[in-house]
């Protein structure tokens, strides 16, 4: 079972989230209140009427697994005066901490973020608070010049992977490079993605150099993820059929994230432009197949992905092992 995530500022428990978050930042600060009306004006505002205080933004809550209700949200702060948009409020009940929440509500916040075209996403934690620290460091955050001063207030920001659609030429261009590097880092982190280790950068590239006809013929499209130092840090690629009764479906293939670029929902971003695209040109029905009890099988599933049935045996990973793939489906429109 996965965790369900809403967008919803008007959701009768968040009151009550944001009430239980803005009482206990009173009380860590040093300035203890009992009630929500004894709050400052500004976080009295938000506790009673949230849909109000973030008309503007973005609120999304958590439940968790086997959950009726929310646990945990956080605020998207919507970009203003040309500056990154900020993550606010993120708040998970005691008794449903440990449970990847928190995370959870962070990587959606963060695929908003990127799928509205912010180049960075910012926010501000309290310096002794190490729990949320070391959460923000872990999704990519990194300690930036305040624009807050008060005492004991940490700035951070994270810049943003921008994904864009490769032509056939940019594809030609990156194949000896940057897709050949994702293909090799693949294959040496124990993907089986169809090649046998050591995969050296020759073969790569010649693959990539055939994917470049691919999208020249119109058979395969191309999505790159350019890192903020331009370097590629995830592709996918959306593959159609090619026969007559077979034109309302698509393959999903060689959805790369680079080992460093992980855990920061990357690999989801990509997924889900793939998806949306698949779904403007008109295809019903995407398919892919993965290595039974990979970190990727977790990703389909969570992006609503069925699994139709495993097969032994199918392929062999990098170390030339036989392995089960897991063939999945996912109905579109």
């Amino acid at each position: 079972m996965t965790v369900r995530i809403e967008e919803n500022r008007s959701h009768p428990r968040l009151r009550d989230l944001l009430a239980a978050y803005h009482l206990v930042n009173q009380a860590e600060k040093g300035t203890a209140v009992e009630t929500v009306a004894e709050l400052p004006a500004v976080y009295r505002g938000e506790a009673e009427d949230p849909a109000a205080a973030f008309a503007a933004d973005t609120v999304l809550l958590v439940t968790a697994p086997g959950g009726d209700a929310p646990s945990g949200c956080v605020v998207l702060k919507a970009s203003r005066e040309g500056r990154a948009p900020e993550i606010k409020r993120l708040w998970v009940a005691p008794e449903a901490r440990r449970k990847g929440l928190a995370k959870a509500l962070m990587t959606e916040a963060l695929h908003r973020a990127a799928a509205a075209g912010a180049p960075a996403v910012r926010l501000t934690v309290w310096a002794w608070r190490a729990e949320p620290l070391a959460l923000y460091r872990g999704l990519g955050f990194a300690t930036v010049d305040s624009w807050d001063e008060r005492p004991d207030l940490l700035c951070l920001e994270k810049p943003l992977d921008v994904i864009e659609k490769l032509t056939p030429e940019a594809v030609r261009t990156h194949a000896p490079a940057g897709l050949a590097e994702l293909l090799m880092d693949a294959v040496d982190g124990g993907a089986s993605v169809g090649f046998l280790a050591p995969l050296e950068t020759a073969r790569a590239a010649a693959w990539w150099s055939g994917v470049a006809e691919e999208a020249a013929a119109g058979v395969r499209d191309v999505w790159a993820a350019h890192a903020p130092d331009g370097s590629l840090s995830g592709v996918v690629t959306l593959v159609r059929t090619g026969t007559d009764n077979g034109r309302h479906r698509g393959e999903i293939a060689r959805l790369l994230v680079r080992g460093t670029a992980r855990g920061r929902g990357l690999g989801r971003r990509l997924l889900a432009t793939a998806e949306a695209h698949a779904t403007a040109t008109g295809l019903r029905l995407l398919v892919l197949d993965t290595q039974t009890d990979s970190p990727a099988e977790r990703l389909y599933r969570g992006a609503g992905w069925t699994a139709a049935g495993t097969i032994p045996d199918f392929a062999a990973d990098p170390a030339g092992t036989l392995r089960a793939t897991t063939l999945y489906y996912k109905r579109l429109g």
